[in-house]
């Protein structure tokens, strides 16, 4: 049972909502140990193969992290995996990610979509990582995630000033992979969440995890990944399904439903 949280689960996607909408769903260290839990069961589900993340309410994906409890954290605990640690396994899981915003997105709550493979946000969805203003810096992987996806200019000219943008700046500049008005969220989604699962199980989680290892290595170490993975991949049923289908003329039948 969760208190901070809902999880549910609808064939191949489990769903999780932060609900503290009180606090625009921000991220005390209850909420994260729910977050951890949550995401351990999801990812032990053998035939999931997404997880969608969501803030509940029309105001707030994830508004940070609660201040109360940074303001009382000790330098030595500061040192622990904490929010990094949690995030780090959002973005090695072997499950598609997708972070909905659907409102603020501030601090460790950007830190969060960050570790998302897929980020979807409302136009009106306001984003940012204003910790320096607190005289701390982002702690929980946007100082590295941020710089990888919208370069070092940007996220130095975002960190440095706690600068706030909206939807439509964010899909400009990289952050989030797709804006559409707030109501349609949900359709959006949806449509991402079918494209997926429309694909071969094993080229999904090969892909992911090639883009994310090869993107921290050299050139020809990533190209290797790739070769590896693609021969992985050809001695699969789904290479033998997919191709099949396609000459045939016919949709390819990756599951049993």
């Amino acid at each position: 049972m969760f208190e901070h949280i809902k999880k549910e689960i609808d064939n191949y996607v489990g769903t999780i909502i932060i609900d503290r909408q009180e606090v625009r769903n921000a991220l005390n260290q209850a909420t994260i140990k729910e977050l951890r839990v949550a995401l351990d069961e999801l990812d032990s589900i053998p035939d999931l193969r997404i997880i969608v993340i969501k803030g509940a309410g029309e105001k707030a994906f994830v508004a940070g992290a609660d201040i109360k409890e940074l303001h009382e954290k000790s330098m030595l605990e500061a040192l622990a995996p904490g929010m990094q640690g949690i995030y780090k396994k959002i973005e090695q899981s072997t499950k598609v990610t997708i972070a909905v915003i659907n409102g603020h997105a501030l601090g460790g709550g950007l830190e969060l979509a960050l570790a998302c493979d897929i980020r979807i946000a409302a136009i009106h969805a306001k984003m940012g990582l204003p910790e320096l203003n607190l005289a701390i810096i982002p702690g929980a992987g946007g100082t590295q995630r941020l710089t990888r996806m919208v370069g070092k200019g940007r996220a130095l000219d975002m960190i440095l000033t706690g600068k706030i943008i909206d939807g439509v700046e964010a899909e400009r500049i990289g952050l989030v992979t797709q804006v559409v008005e707030g109501h349609k969220l949900t359709e959006a989604t949806d449509d991402i969440v079918k494209s997926i699962l429309s694909k071969g199980t094993l080229a999904v989680q090969l892909a992911k995890m090639v883009v994310n290892k090869g993107a921290d290595v050299d050139l020809d170490t990533g190209l290797m990944l790739e070769k590896l993975a693609q021969t992985v991949i050809f001695a699969s049923e789904e290479k033998e399904e997919g191709t099949r289908a396609f000459l045939e003329k016919r949709k390819p039948s990756y599951h049993k439903d």
